[in-house]
């Protein structure tokens, strides 16, 4: 994220020791480096949120696109159901005829 080198680190070390002193420093960059830590875990739960946030809407779109194909399902099925329907009367009706041919 920074591009910080070496030289860098060694001039804030330097003006950290001069600003604060030999006796503070090493309290001081425990601080700093507790800081440093919290807000690395802050972030990164931060980042596991979002993204357990973004897997749950992609789960909810993946349902919505399932419960389209099912009603799509039920659909063909009732299509199917009254082709059946219609063909077992057109097999019905030639008996039927017969019956009515019959009775003359």
């Amino acid at each position: 994220m920074f591009d910080v080198g070496f030289w860098e680190l060694c001039l804030v070390g330097l003006v950290s020791l001069l600003v604060i002193g030999p006796e503070k420093l090493p309290a001081a960059a425990r601080v700093a480096g507790f800081w440093v830590g919290k807000t690395r875990n802050m972030v990164a739960s931060v980042k596991a949120e979002i993204k357990e946030e973004l897997q749950a809407e992609e789960m909810r779109q993946i349902f919505k696109e399932q419960s389209g194909i099912e009603e799509f399902k039920n659909i063909i099925e009732e299509g199917s159901n009254a082709v059946d329907e219609i063909s077992s009367s057109i097999k019905s009706l030639p008996e039927d005829l017969n019956k009515t041919d019959e009775s003359k």
